[in-house]
């Protein structure tokens, strides 16, 4: 009797339940999952600062790497391809269009002291810093000459004209000795002192070397605003100071005053 009585509320709840749990397990099965949103896997060899994905894709079509996707179509050029996939230490095949010739060697330049290329088969100067003066002797040829002034008396300070030689030698050749590491500048300011020649200089940094202002009271200038001394060794006019110029045994060492920038002693003007 009790059961007539009470068995729906026995059997209600239980078939209730019966349906719910058909319904979750039929529900899930009949029906895909969303899927979740992919996430970029972290690599330890990766920046700290990865860029997004569509940062990537545009850095990409900027600048190409090495490490960029590998596209499926075939090259425009024929190219060998290897058979197996490249490992990671494999390097990237060069662009077709990419320069092969090297650049031509930009021309010389002067250096920091503003001295042009030396020429081919001439002494390169020497900074007087980084040579040592021994005590190894050796001989060279000094001279010193005016003879382009007789030339152009007319331009010459009146003052000075007694202070001319009238053959134009100021100190003819002569054999002087200088030591292993001393320069044309050494060898001059020493023999003047040796002749009692008067001789002034002044040192210019910018050219770093001496510069010869006068001898035997002759200055620059004193025979028209082109006029001044130059030297030449062996038959060259070295274009740099004369303190930058090294010698060497059986050097020839002359000392010319020019009233022309050096064109009327035969030496090239640019």
């Amino acid at each position: 009797m009790w059961w007539k009585k009470h068995k729906w509320k026995v059997l209600a709840p239980a078939a209730a339940v019966l349906l719910l749990a058909a319904a979750f397990f039929l529900g899930g099965s009949s029906e895909p999952k969303p899927a979740a949103p992919k996430r970029p896997a972290l690599s330890s060899a990766a920046p700290a600062q990865t860029p997004a994905p569509a940062r990537q894709e545009k850095a990409a079509a900027a600048s190409p790497s090495p490490k960029a996707e590998k596209s499926t179509a075939k090259p425009s050029s024929p190219s060998p391809t290897p058979t197996a996939s490249p490992t990671p230490e494999a390097t990237p095949t060069p662009e077709l269009d990419e320069p092969t010739a090297q650049p031509s060697a930009p021309d010389k330049e002067p250096d920091r002291y503003q001295t042009d290329p030396v020429p081919e088969g001439r002494p390169e100067p020497v900074e007087p810093e980084d040579v040592e003066i021994t005590e190894e002797s050796h001989t060279c040829t000094l001279s010193i000459s005016c003879k382009t002034i007789l030339n152009n008396m007319d331009r010459l300070d009146p003052d000075k004209a007694e202070l001319v030689p009238a053959d134009g030698w100021i100190l003819q050749p002569i054999t002087v000795t200088f030591y292993r590491g001393e320069s044309v500048f050494n060898v001059l300011q020493r023999t003047c002192k040796q002749q009692g020649i008067p001789m002034e200089f002044e040192n210019t940094p910018m050219y770093h070397s001496a510069y010869i202002e006068g001898i035997s009271n002759l200055y620059q200038f004193d025979c028209g605003e082109l006029s001044g001394w130059v030297y030449k060794v062996n038959d060259w006019f070295p274009n740099y100071g004369c303190s930058r110029y090294q010698l060497h045994e059986g050097d020839v060492i002359c000392w010319e005053y020019t009233c022309d920038l050096g064109a009327d002693l035969g030496r090239a003007v640019d």
